[in-house]
């Protein structure tokens, strides 16, 4: 990546998915998860500003890169950025978690134009993405399959039976990356069930690791397109993350894994995200 223009749009592009994030979740019908959707923000963008070859007027156009949220509950993120690239009328964005809305706790591919696969049951992800990859490499398309996976769902077994299968099938289609911010919905994972050494892990497994600071959206997508010329076994992306960033009160607070921002609070963000 280069282009300092290209990488301040990327940035700005960054601030308003997280400003949506938070109008969602202060606006919404229920109790959003603004600070796991926060952590995975600039991710979102690089893929859909940046990485993934889409087409948001053509959202099952069959040769498009597939997204698949696996940590469902932090959707925020991908209303923000569908809105935001045109997938759907940005107003859907205050029907969040409302009766009669179309963007509900967890994304729903049969509602939501844009949105690959229907997840929030966690630990599936991955194996729905593997499913995906191999159906492309059978169509002999190019398309690439990217699952977002967070910190907690890493402990379930699902993840690693694909984790072991993917690269004993070839899926060099597939690339996985870790919202590694060390929080899940009970408190910190080092504590609960270390991950560690998650490194070695996936080196264990047969695939291709690359490590990234995942705020740094040139860092990230620069590690994307190296993972998209990986040949012979999937990639996973470890991107050491900061859960609530960009909202000063949020950070690394798992308080705000599941809340409402009050008037206050919410004022106070947007100011932040300015």
């Amino acid at each position: 990546m280069s282009g300092e223009s290209q990488l301040n749009e990327l940035k700005v592009a960054a601030r308003n998915i997280r400003r949506n994030i938070v109008e969602m979740t202060a606006k919404g019908g229920g109790p959003g998860h603004p600070a796991p959707a926060l952590s995975c923000a600039d991710i979102v963008t690089a893929l859909y500003y940046k990485v993934m070859r889409v087409r948001p007027e053509e959202p099952k156009w069959v040769d498009r890169d597939r997204l698949i949220l696996s940590k469902g509950h932090a959707c925020p993120v991908i209303y923000a950025a569908l809105a935001e690239k045109g997938y759907f009328p940005k107003d859907w964005l205050y029907s969040f978690r409302k009766l009669g809305g179309k963007l509900q706790g967890h994304p729903d591919m049969n509602k939501i134009p844009g949105v690959d696969m229907t997840s929030g049951s966690l630990g599936h992800g991955l194996s729905a993405g593997l499913g995906m990859a191999i159906a492309l490499k059978l169509r002999k398309s190019n398309a690439k399959v990217y699952v977002i996976i967070g910190d907690g769902e890493s402990q379930e077994g699902m993840i690693w039976e694909a984790a072991m299968s993917a690269p004993n099938l070839g899926a060099d289609n597939l690339i996985a990356i870790i919202d590694y911010n060390h929080f899940q919905s009970g408190g910190v994972t080092d504590k609960i069930m270390s991950l560690e050494p998650i490194v070695d892990k996936w080196k264990a497994f047969n695939w291709n690791v690359l490590e990234c600071n995942g705020h740094n959206i040139e860092e990230i997508v620069n590690k994307l397109e190296i993972a998209k010329m990986n040949t012979g076994r999937p990639t996973v992306l470890i991107a050491h993350s900061t859960k609530g960033k960009g909202v000063s009160y949020m950070e690394n607070n798992n308080a705000w894994h599941q809340k409402v921002p009050s008037d206050a609070e919410y004022t106070t963000a947007r100011e932040e995200l300015m």
